[in-house]
């Protein structure tokens, strides 16, 4: 599979920066900065569920290649810890990949590499057209 541009659109927008992408694990870091604050000064939600689908379909789009594509069905993720600036790094694992879904886990710690929010996204397979 033809790894498509991640530099651009959204992941822009966002300002992600891929340090690993490969079918197994994908690594993601950004800064934090007031334009992904929410109303009271910390990051906000969205964007760490935004940073979970990416990594989770980065790395199941990787995994399942020239077999098809993958779609987000569901994302549950969880904030743990305020943040306000820094550098996040979120890290995504599969769980389960099969023949239909796939579901993987991301992890975002902070520069003292604690957990701050985690999450999971499931997949479905979507064979080509």
């Amino acid at each position: 599979m033809e790894m498509p541009d991640l530099t651009g659109g959204f992941v822009a927008l966002l300002g992600l920066k891929f340090e690993e992408a490969t079918a197994d694990r994908v690594v993601i870091s950004w800064h934090v900065r007031p334009e992904l604050h929410q109303p009271f000064g910390i990051q906000h939600g969205g964007v760490y569920c935004s940073v979970v689908e990416t990594a989770a379909s980065v790395g199941g789009s990787l995994w399942l290649a020239e077999r098809g594509t993958v779609v987000g069905v569901s994302n549950q993720t969880d904030f743990l810890r305020a943040v306000r600036e820094g550098e996040l790094t979120a890290v995504g694992t599969p769980v389960h990949r099969g023949r239909s879904q796939q579901l993987w886990q991301v992890e975002i710690t902070d520069g003292d590499q604690r957990l701050v929010a985690r999450g999971q996204v499931r997949l479905q397979n979507l064979s080509p057209a």
